[in-house]
Protein backbone atom coordinates (compact mmCIF):
# COMPACT_ATOMS: atom_id res chain seq x y z
CA UNK A 1 0.00 0.00 0.00
CA UNK A 2 1.41 3.60 -0.65
CA UNK A 3 2.29 5.54 1.99
CA UNK A 4 -0.49 7.67 1.79
CA UNK A 5 -2.78 4.96 1.81
CA UNK A 6 -1.15 3.84 5.39
CA UNK A 7 -1.48 8.04 6.18
CA UNK A 8 -5.40 7.11 5.72
CA UNK A 9 -5.65 4.46 7.34
CA UNK A 10 -3.71 5.43 10.31
CA UNK A 11 -5.81 7.88 11.08
CA UNK A 12 -8.47 6.14 11.27
CA UNK A 13 -7.41 4.58 13.77
CA UNK A 14 -5.20 6.70 16.05
CA UNK A 15 -7.33 9.02 18.25
CA UNK A 16 -7.27 12.57 19.05
CA UNK A 17 -5.88 12.87 22.08
CA UNK A 18 -2.52 11.34 20.83
CA UNK A 19 -2.37 13.67 17.77
CA UNK A 20 -2.59 16.61 20.47
CA UNK A 21 -0.06 14.57 22.68
CA UNK A 22 2.44 14.68 19.81
CA UNK A 23 1.97 18.51 19.10
CA UNK A 24 3.37 19.37 22.24
CA UNK A 25 6.27 17.32 21.54
CA UNK A 26 6.89 18.09 17.89
CA UNK A 27 6.54 21.57 17.47
CA UNK A 28 5.12 22.73 14.16
CA UNK A 29 7.07 24.52 11.74
CA UNK A 30 6.57 28.19 10.35
CA UNK A 31 4.37 27.03 7.90
CA UNK A 32 2.05 24.48 8.34
CA UNK A 33 -0.71 27.20 8.30
CA UNK A 34 -3.90 26.53 6.91
CA UNK A 35 -5.57 28.93 4.27
CA UNK A 36 -5.58 32.58 5.18
CA UNK A 37 -2.59 32.51 7.67
CA UNK A 38 0.42 34.32 7.34
CA UNK A 39 2.65 33.30 4.04
CA UNK A 40 4.11 30.24 4.61
CA UNK A 41 8.12 29.77 3.73
CA UNK A 42 8.77 28.85 -0.14
CA UNK A 43 9.96 25.29 -1.43
CA UNK A 44 12.52 24.23 -3.03
CA UNK A 45 13.11 23.69 -6.60
CA UNK A 46 11.47 20.52 -7.81
CA UNK A 47 9.27 20.15 -4.90
CA UNK A 48 5.47 20.76 -4.82
CA UNK A 49 4.94 24.46 -4.12
CA UNK A 50 2.42 26.58 -1.69
CA UNK A 51 0.33 27.58 -4.53
CA UNK A 52 -0.03 24.14 -5.81
CA UNK A 53 -1.09 22.95 -2.35
CA UNK A 54 -3.66 25.84 -1.85
CA UNK A 55 -4.60 25.18 -5.46
CA UNK A 56 -5.04 21.70 -4.59
CA UNK A 57 -7.01 21.84 -1.76
CA UNK A 58 -10.18 22.48 -3.57
CA UNK A 59 -10.70 19.27 -5.52
CA UNK A 60 -10.25 16.09 -4.06
CA UNK A 61 -9.07 14.27 -7.07
CA UNK A 62 -6.59 17.37 -7.33
CA UNK A 63 -5.92 16.99 -3.21
CA UNK A 64 -5.00 12.93 -3.48
CA UNK A 65 -2.51 14.05 -6.42
CA UNK A 66 -0.91 16.39 -4.41
CA UNK A 67 -0.39 14.13 -1.47
CA UNK A 68 1.27 11.74 -3.62
CA UNK A 69 3.51 14.21 -4.95
CA UNK A 70 4.09 15.50 -1.29
CA UNK A 71 5.13 12.15 -0.57
CA UNK A 72 7.48 11.35 -3.45
CA UNK A 73 9.22 14.74 -2.73
CA UNK A 74 9.67 13.24 1.10
CA UNK A 75 10.66 10.36 0.05
CA UNK A 76 13.41 11.75 -2.55
CA UNK A 77 14.27 13.96 0.51
CA UNK A 78 15.09 11.34 3.44
CA UNK A 79 16.72 8.86 0.77
CA UNK A 80 18.95 11.92 0.05
CA UNK A 81 19.69 12.57 3.38
CA UNK A 82 20.15 8.86 3.95
CA UNK A 83 22.54 8.47 1.57
CA UNK A 84 25.01 11.20 2.48
CA UNK A 85 25.03 10.50 5.95
CA UNK A 86 25.22 6.72 6.06
CA UNK A 87 28.65 7.95 3.69
CA UNK A 88 29.27 9.64 6.67
CA UNK A 89 28.82 7.14 9.49
CA UNK A 90 30.73 4.30 6.84
CA UNK A 91 33.81 6.65 7.02
CA UNK A 92 33.48 7.36 11.00
CA UNK A 93 33.70 3.08 11.28
CA UNK A 94 36.38 3.07 8.59
CA UNK A 95 38.19 6.01 10.43
CA UNK A 96 37.65 3.98 13.72
CA UNK A 97 38.60 0.53 12.65
CA UNK A 98 41.81 1.92 11.17
CA UNK A 99 42.84 3.75 14.25
CA UNK A 100 41.88 -0.05 16.13
CA UNK A 101 44.60 -1.69 13.95
CA UNK A 102 47.13 1.41 14.91
CA UNK A 103 46.74 0.45 18.28
CA UNK A 104 46.86 -3.53 17.85
CA UNK A 105 50.16 -2.73 16.07
CA UNK A 106 51.58 -1.13 18.67
CA UNK A 107 50.52 -3.37 21.16
CA UNK A 108 52.24 -5.62 19.26
CA UNK A 109 55.27 -3.96 18.84
CA UNK A 110 55.70 -2.91 22.30
CA UNK A 111 54.93 -6.54 23.27
CA UNK A 112 57.36 -8.26 20.71
CA UNK A 113 60.34 -5.17 22.28
CA UNK A 114 59.32 -6.02 25.61
CA UNK A 115 60.23 -10.18 24.89
CA UNK A 116 63.18 -9.38 22.84
CA UNK A 117 64.54 -7.41 25.76
CA UNK A 118 63.83 -10.07 28.03
CA UNK A 119 64.78 -12.48 26.25
CA UNK A 120 68.44 -10.72 25.92
CA UNK A 121 68.69 -10.09 29.80
CA UNK A 122 68.54 -14.08 30.27
CA UNK A 123 70.91 -14.54 27.42
CA UNK A 124 73.26 -11.98 29.00
CA UNK A 125 72.64 -13.57 32.86
CA UNK A 126 73.36 -16.92 31.47
CA UNK A 127 76.31 -15.87 29.41
CA UNK A 128 77.34 -13.97 32.78
CA UNK A 129 77.33 -17.15 35.03
CA UNK A 130 79.37 -19.37 32.49
CA UNK A 131 81.81 -16.88 32.56
CA UNK A 132 82.27 -16.16 36.04
CA UNK A 133 82.35 -20.10 36.35
CA UNK A 134 85.14 -20.47 33.71
CA UNK A 135 87.31 -17.68 35.76
CA UNK A 136 86.66 -19.58 38.91
CA UNK A 137 87.77 -22.88 37.35
CA UNK A 138 91.00 -20.95 35.78
CA UNK A 139 92.05 -19.80 38.89
CA UNK A 140 91.70 -22.91 40.54
CA UNK A 141 93.47 -24.64 37.84
CA UNK A 142 96.03 -22.27 37.79
CA UNK A 143 96.84 -22.13 41.51
CA UNK A 144 96.40 -25.28 42.48
CA UNK A 145 96.33 -28.02 39.83
CA UNK A 146 92.11 -28.12 39.88
CA UNK A 147 91.82 -31.05 37.38
CA UNK A 148 94.75 -32.80 38.50
CA UNK A 149 93.60 -33.21 42.31
CA UNK A 150 89.58 -34.35 41.04
CA UNK A 151 91.30 -36.82 39.31
CA UNK A 152 93.78 -37.81 42.01
CA UNK A 153 92.22 -40.65 43.62
CA UNK A 154 93.04 -44.69 44.63
CA UNK A 155 89.52 -44.89 45.34
CA UNK A 156 87.84 -46.54 42.28
CA UNK A 157 84.36 -45.09 44.31
CA UNK A 158 85.75 -41.77 44.44
CA UNK A 159 86.98 -41.60 41.43
CA UNK A 160 84.02 -42.43 39.36
CA UNK A 161 81.74 -40.25 41.42
CA UNK A 162 84.75 -37.08 40.97
CA UNK A 163 84.33 -38.40 37.11
CA UNK A 164 80.22 -37.96 36.93
CA UNK A 165 80.73 -34.86 39.13
CA UNK A 166 82.84 -33.21 36.23
CA UNK A 167 80.47 -34.90 33.45
CA UNK A 168 77.59 -33.46 35.05
CA UNK A 169 79.50 -29.69 35.02
CA UNK A 170 80.58 -30.25 31.68
CA UNK A 171 77.02 -30.92 30.98
CA UNK A 172 75.45 -28.13 32.54
CA UNK A 173 77.90 -26.15 30.86
CA UNK A 174 77.18 -27.09 27.38
CA UNK A 175 73.51 -27.13 28.30
CA UNK A 176 74.06 -23.02 29.55
CA UNK A 177 75.83 -22.16 26.86
CA UNK A 178 73.41 -23.77 24.70
CA UNK A 179 70.50 -22.15 26.18
CA UNK A 180 72.27 -18.45 25.88
CA UNK A 181 72.43 -18.71 22.19
CA UNK A 182 68.89 -19.62 22.09
CA UNK A 183 67.96 -16.63 23.85
CA UNK A 184 70.11 -14.54 22.00
CA UNK A 185 68.63 -15.93 18.74
CA UNK A 186 65.10 -15.24 20.73
CA UNK A 187 65.46 -11.98 21.30
CA UNK A 188 67.16 -11.49 17.78
CA UNK A 189 64.17 -12.93 16.01
CA UNK A 190 62.09 -11.12 18.28
CA UNK A 191 63.66 -7.72 17.38
CA UNK A 192 63.05 -8.08 13.37
CA UNK A 193 59.63 -8.83 14.33
CA UNK A 194 59.59 -5.46 16.46
CA UNK A 195 60.72 -3.38 14.23
CA UNK A 196 58.10 -4.92 11.25
CA UNK A 197 55.31 -4.06 13.59
CA UNK A 198 56.44 -0.77 14.25
CA UNK A 199 56.99 -0.20 10.39
CA UNK A 200 53.22 -1.80 10.25
CA UNK A 201 52.32 0.58 13.03
CA UNK A 202 53.34 3.32 10.89
CA UNK A 203 51.72 2.41 7.81
CA UNK A 204 48.42 2.19 9.81
CA UNK A 205 48.97 5.06 11.82
CA UNK A 206 48.91 7.25 8.49
CA UNK A 207 46.01 5.08 7.21
CA UNK A 208 43.77 6.68 10.15
CA UNK A 209 45.05 9.78 9.67
CA UNK A 210 44.03 9.68 6.60
CA UNK A 211 40.40 7.58 7.17
CA UNK A 212 39.83 10.11 9.73
CA UNK A 213 40.03 13.45 7.52
CA UNK A 214 37.83 11.52 5.25
CA UNK A 215 35.32 10.75 7.89
CA UNK A 216 35.25 14.75 8.98
CA UNK A 217 35.18 15.74 4.96
CA UNK A 218 32.25 13.42 4.50
CA UNK A 219 30.94 14.55 8.03
CA UNK A 220 31.10 18.31 7.11
CA UNK A 221 29.16 17.78 3.53
CA UNK A 222 26.30 15.22 5.22
CA UNK A 223 26.08 18.15 7.78
CA UNK A 224 24.94 20.67 4.80
CA UNK A 225 23.15 18.62 3.10
CA UNK A 226 21.31 17.56 6.17
CA UNK A 227 20.64 21.01 7.24
CA UNK A 228 19.44 21.91 3.46
CA UNK A 229 17.10 18.68 3.33
CA UNK A 230 15.50 19.34 6.70
CA UNK A 231 14.22 22.68 6.16
CA UNK A 232 12.67 21.27 2.95
CA UNK A 233 11.11 17.96 4.96
CA UNK A 234 9.70 20.68 7.32
CA UNK A 235 7.67 22.37 4.50
CA UNK A 236 6.85 19.21 3.30
CA UNK A 237 5.12 17.68 5.95
CA UNK A 238 3.58 21.48 6.53
CA UNK A 239 2.23 21.11 2.99
CA UNK A 240 0.97 17.81 4.13
CA UNK A 241 -0.71 18.75 7.03
CA UNK A 242 -2.52 21.76 4.99
CA UNK A 243 -4.06 18.78 2.35
CA UNK A 244 -4.93 16.70 5.03
CA UNK A 245 -6.00 19.02 7.65
CA UNK A 246 -4.28 18.07 10.57
CA UNK A 247 -1.01 19.42 12.06
CA UNK A 248 2.57 19.19 10.86
CA UNK A 249 3.32 17.12 13.76
CA UNK A 250 0.95 14.93 13.37
CA UNK A 251 1.83 14.37 9.65
CA UNK A 252 5.66 13.50 11.25
CA UNK A 253 4.90 11.21 13.38
CA UNK A 254 2.06 9.05 11.02
CA UNK A 255 5.38 9.37 8.52
CA UNK A 256 7.87 8.13 10.45
CA UNK A 257 5.32 4.79 11.70
CA UNK A 258 4.75 3.96 8.46
CA UNK A 259 8.20 4.37 6.93
CA UNK A 260 9.60 2.39 10.58
CA UNK A 261 6.95 -0.05 10.30
CA UNK A 262 8.21 -0.96 6.40
CA UNK A 263 11.35 -0.92 7.99
CA UNK A 264 11.23 -3.03 11.32
CA UNK A 265 11.16 -6.68 9.60
CA UNK A 266 14.50 -6.20 8.21
CA UNK A 267 16.12 -4.14 11.23
CA UNK A 268 15.14 -7.09 13.67
CA UNK A 269 16.85 -9.70 11.02
CA UNK A 270 20.09 -7.71 11.16
CA UNK A 271 20.25 -7.36 14.44
CA UNK A 272 19.61 -10.93 15.08
CA UNK A 273 22.68 -11.70 12.22
CA UNK A 274 24.94 -9.13 13.64
CA UNK A 275 24.61 -10.20 17.21
CA UNK A 276 25.20 -14.11 15.96
CA UNK A 277 28.58 -12.31 14.23
CA UNK A 278 30.95 -13.40 16.54
CA UNK A 279 32.89 -9.90 15.83
CA UNK A 280 30.38 -7.93 15.81
CA UNK A 281 28.60 -9.04 19.28
CA UNK A 282 32.03 -8.37 20.78
CA UNK A 283 32.57 -5.08 19.64
CA UNK A 284 30.74 -2.35 22.05
CA UNK A 285 29.10 0.48 20.22
CA UNK A 286 32.15 3.04 20.73
CA UNK A 287 31.73 7.13 20.34
CA UNK A 288 32.37 8.32 17.12
CA UNK A 289 34.49 11.81 16.07
CA UNK A 290 30.77 13.55 14.50
CA UNK A 291 30.62 17.19 14.45
CA UNK A 292 27.15 17.98 15.75
CA UNK A 293 24.81 19.76 13.63
CA UNK A 294 21.98 20.12 16.00
CA UNK A 295 20.07 18.32 18.62
CA UNK A 296 23.00 16.09 19.90
CA UNK A 297 22.17 16.18 23.50
CA UNK A 298 23.78 14.43 26.19
CA UNK A 299 22.61 11.32 26.90
CA UNK A 300 20.97 12.72 30.38
CA UNK A 301 18.98 15.22 28.22
CA UNK A 302 18.73 12.66 25.60
CA UNK A 303 16.66 10.53 28.66
CA UNK A 304 14.64 13.14 29.77
CA UNK A 305 13.80 13.97 26.21
CA UNK A 306 12.87 10.21 25.70
CA UNK A 307 10.80 10.05 29.21
CA UNK A 308 8.24 13.08 27.37
CA UNK A 309 8.05 11.15 23.74
CA UNK A 310 7.06 8.04 24.84
CA UNK A 311 3.77 9.57 26.40
CA UNK A 312 2.58 10.33 23.14
CA UNK A 313 2.76 6.26 22.76
CA UNK A 314 0.70 5.94 26.08
CA UNK A 315 3.40 4.62 27.94
CA UNK A 316 4.37 5.42 31.53
CA UNK A 317 7.02 5.35 34.18
CA UNK A 318 7.18 1.50 34.52
CA UNK A 319 8.03 1.94 30.02
CA UNK A 320 10.37 4.73 30.51
CA UNK A 321 12.85 2.47 32.84
CA UNK A 322 12.35 -0.29 30.45
CA UNK A 323 13.57 2.32 27.83
CA UNK A 324 16.22 3.57 30.12
CA UNK A 325 17.86 0.09 30.38
CA UNK A 326 17.31 -1.57 26.94
CA UNK A 327 19.33 1.56 25.43
CA UNK A 328 21.14 1.92 28.41
CA UNK A 329 23.01 -1.13 27.11
CA UNK A 330 22.78 -0.41 23.66
CA UNK A 331 24.49 2.86 23.41
CA UNK A 332 24.72 4.45 26.31
CA UNK A 333 22.36 6.65 25.06
CA UNK A 334 24.98 8.22 23.08
CA UNK A 335 23.62 9.54 19.68
CA UNK A 336 26.84 8.84 17.74
CA UNK A 337 27.41 5.13 19.24
CA UNK A 338 28.71 2.93 16.34
CA UNK A 339 29.79 -0.56 16.18
CA UNK A 340 31.94 0.09 13.46
CA UNK A 341 31.78 -3.97 12.41
CA UNK A 342 28.13 -4.00 12.36
CA UNK A 343 27.55 -0.38 11.43
CA UNK A 344 24.64 -0.22 13.92
CA UNK A 345 24.68 3.32 14.87
CA UNK A 346 22.80 5.38 17.17
CA UNK A 347 20.79 6.05 20.63
CA UNK A 348 18.39 2.98 19.11
CA UNK A 349 21.35 1.27 17.16
CA UNK A 350 19.90 1.22 13.96
CA UNK A 351 20.97 -1.06 11.52
CA UNK A 352 22.09 -0.22 8.92
CA UNK A 353 22.45 3.47 10.07
CA UNK A 354 20.42 4.79 7.22
CA UNK A 355 17.16 3.61 8.53
CA UNK A 356 17.40 6.25 11.21
CA UNK A 357 16.44 8.71 7.67
CA UNK A 358 13.00 7.43 8.59
CA UNK A 359 12.37 9.86 10.87
CA UNK A 360 14.21 12.88 9.63
CA UNK A 361 17.28 14.52 7.54
CA UNK A 362 19.61 15.05 11.03
CA UNK A 363 19.57 11.86 11.83
CA UNK A 364 23.60 11.35 12.02
CA UNK A 365 23.72 13.68 14.71
CA UNK A 366 20.38 14.76 16.32
CA UNK A 367 19.48 12.38 19.68
CA UNK A 368 15.59 13.46 19.32
CA UNK A 369 15.14 12.38 15.41
CA UNK A 370 17.24 8.93 16.65
CA UNK A 371 14.87 8.63 19.51
CA UNK A 372 11.52 8.99 17.87
CA UNK A 373 12.85 6.50 15.05
CA UNK A 374 13.10 4.37 17.85
CA UNK A 375 10.30 4.58 19.57
CA UNK A 376 8.21 4.03 16.38
CA UNK A 377 10.01 0.67 15.80
CA UNK A 378 9.98 -0.44 19.05
CA UNK A 379 6.18 0.47 18.51
CA UNK A 380 5.91 -2.00 15.79
CA UNK A 381 8.03 -4.47 16.37
CA UNK A 382 7.54 -5.16 20.37
CA UNK A 383 4.56 -3.23 21.04
CA UNK A 384 6.16 -1.42 24.36
CA UNK A 385 9.68 -1.01 25.55
CA UNK A 386 9.49 -3.68 28.18
CA UNK A 387 8.58 -5.74 25.39
CA UNK A 388 11.71 -4.67 23.79
CA UNK A 389 13.53 -5.02 27.00
CA UNK A 390 12.42 -8.70 27.37
CA UNK A 391 13.42 -9.97 24.01
CA UNK A 392 17.21 -7.99 24.37
CA UNK A 393 17.38 -10.11 27.71
CA UNK A 394 16.52 -13.34 26.20
CA UNK A 395 18.79 -13.70 23.34
CA UNK A 396 22.45 -14.08 24.33
CA UNK A 397 24.39 -11.88 22.50
CA UNK A 398 21.29 -9.50 23.42
CA UNK A 399 19.20 -7.60 20.50
CA UNK A 400 16.42 -6.30 19.99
Amino acid sequence: MPIAGWRALSRLVTSATVAAAVMLLAPSVAGAARAGEETPPPTAPGYPTWAEVQAARDSTEATATEIAQVDDALTAALDAAATASQKAVTAQAAAQKAQAASEAAGHRADSLTARADAAAARSRRSTATIAELARTLAAAEGQQGFTVQLLASDDPDELLARLNALSNLTGWWHDAAATARADEETAASLRDRALAAQAQRKRLADEADRAARAAATAADEANALAAQLQQNIDTLYAQLAVLQDSTAATERRYDIGVRVAAQAPDQQNRREKAASNEESAAAPASVGTATPLGGALSPSEARAYAQRAIRTYGWGDAQYVCLVKLWNMESGWRWNALNPYSGAYGIPQALPARKLAAAGADWRTNAATQIQWGLAYISDRYGTPCGAWRHEMSHDPHWY
